[in-house]
């Protein structure tokens, strides 16, 4: 009889569960007032390019009801036509039927979507919707998405010969886009390109990238959506590509008004010659990465009205080489990865291999900003500035009306320079509060540097990255942006 018992029991349990299921079933309300609610009533994705499927988003259904509801059914309203894709309680399909919802109780609805190409260059809004049909009421949550065209380069793309890139449509780069030696890749004004996880540019040739500042060209990852709802979209997210590479036999290249942004590292120059030009970098911005942002190697550099900011690791980093920075804004208050190295390093020695090699250095530095979240230290070039020097290699360096944050007095080396221990004031500084927002433009008239650049300087710049004048006030300001009130800049 004992070993009859525990089976019977079994037994027992399983049939007064089903008699209890069949007595739920029985009590489902149908009465035509008993709704359901949603999270949400329109479920809206940021462009979607096509034949890439979007991130997955999801709303939920809830039965705000004292008796539980059957949804007679649940369906897309064009049946999977306009390319979404629905999953209820993890269930895929396009059409659900007796759906059961317990009172006082929900289920998730997930979502994506696939657009198919199209003739457009603009994107085109997508939408449908996911209808509910409850005691013979119908309710329906509203998808919608914009779908845009893009020229897709995939399994690692090498340009053979000569190539423009147009505007006309942005360009998804997956795995890497190599320009290959002595081939020169033009890109239009208002070209934006848009990377996959770890995709990099690759030059072993020329890169011309002649933006505009009205249409700037734009580097960025390809996620579109949010890590961090409403606060955080992963466009101010770092490591989100690989980043930009100029091999040692790359010269003569050219950026002008563009936007690099949250790449695993940024702009990288291998070990060049310094008697030919590698780049000259105009009026752009370079900002977010998770390593290094600008590394160089004995390159040939000229760096102008340029803002470069936020690293885990240097913000700027020169190895030997010439170089000439003027009215550039260097800084980092990366809080998204720890923060691992000053602003600012230069050297003329480097380990490669457990051996030392030494590189001669020559650099200038007119009318720049040198700052971050660092303390400035108590002994003379520590904080945001690291000079790594060996006397084997030459090291001639000069700060000319530049704010660093470092402790120092001037001297040959430091001319006119604005030491400081307080970081000067800028519009935003990230955080949550501003949704991670950077906007280093000095804050108020009074902020440090205001007024402060060397003016014969200024003279060969005379417009800020923005192309505000610098020589119509009672003296231009040092960095990359020059002062404008809030309320000016608004209108």
């Amino acid at each position: 009889m004992k070993r009859l018992a525990a089976p019977l029991l079994i037994l027992f349990l399983m049939v007064f569960n089903l008699l209890s299921c069949d007595g739920l079933d029985e009590n489902y309300s149908t009465n035509p007032n008993h709704q359901l609610s949603f999270s949400a009533d329109t479920l809206s994705f940021d462009t979607v390019f096509t034949t890439i499927g979007s991130a997955t988003k999801e709303f939920m259904i809830y039965n705000r009801n004292d008796q539980p509801l059957m949804i007679g059914e649940i369906m897309l309203a064009s049946g999977e036509e306009t390319g979404f894709r629905i999953n209820v309680d993890g269930r895929k399909g396009d059409h659900f039927q007796d759906v059961r919802i317990q009172a006082q109780d929900s289920l998730y609805v997930f979502v994506e979507v696939t657009v198919n190409p199209n003739a457009s260059n603009q994107p085109l809004l997508i939408d449908d919707s996911v209808i509910f049909i409850t005691n013979g009421i119908k309710q329906s949550v509203r998808l919608e998405a914009y779908g845009q065209n893009v020229n897709l380069y995939k399994n690692g793309i090498t340009l053979t010969q000569d190539t423009h890139f147009t505007a006309e449509r942005p360009y998804l780069i997956y795995d890497s886009l190599m320009i290959a030696p002595d081939v020169t890749l033009n890109i239009d004004p208002g070209c934006i390109f848009y990377m996959h996880d770890a995709a990099k540019i690759i030059t072993y040739g020329t890169l011309l990238a002649k933006g505009t500042r009205e249409q700037p060209i734009l580097f960025r990852g390809d996620r579109l959506d949010f890590i961090l709802d409403d606060v955080l979209p992963y466009d101010r997210t770092p490591s989100q590509w690989g980043g930009i590479f100029f091999r040692p036999e790359s010269y003569n290249n050219i950026m002008d008004n563009v936007i690099v942004r949250n790449g695993k590292t940024g702009l990288t120059f291998e070990k060049s010659s310094p008697e030919e030009s590698k780049l000259k970098l105009s009026n752009s911005q370079i900002t977010n990465m998770g390593e290094n942002l600008f590394s160089a190697i004995n390159c040939n550099i000229e760096v102008s009205n340029t803002e470069l900011t936020n690293a885990k690791d240097c913000v700027v980093v020169l190895i030997g080489g010439e170089y000439h920075f003027v009215h550039c804004t260097l800084a980092n208050f990366m809080t998204l990865n720890k923060r691992e190295q000053p602003c600012l390093t230069l050297t003329n020695n480097k380990i490669v291999d457990s051996q030392k090699e030494t590189y001669p250095l020559k650099v200038t530095f007119d009318n720049c900003i040198i700052d971050g979240s660092f303390s400035a230290g108590e002994k003379e070039h520590q904080g945001e500035l690291n000079l790594s020097i060996d006397g084997i290699a030459s090291f001639d360096y000069l700060f000319n009306h530049c704010v660093i944050k470092t402790s120092g007095s001037n001297n040959d080396q430091f001319k006119d320079v604005l030491f400081t221990k307080t970081s000067p004031s800028y519009r935003l500084k990230g955080g949550e509060k501003n949704k991670y927002r950077f906007d280093f433009r000095p804050d108020s008239a009074t902020t440090l540097g205001v007024g402060k650049a060397d003016i014969f300087i200024t003279q060969q710049y005379p417009v800020d990255r923005y192309g505000v004048n610098r020589l119509t006030n009672d003296g231009p300001d040092i960095g990359a942006y020059e002062f404008v009130p809030k309320e000016e800049d608004e209108k």
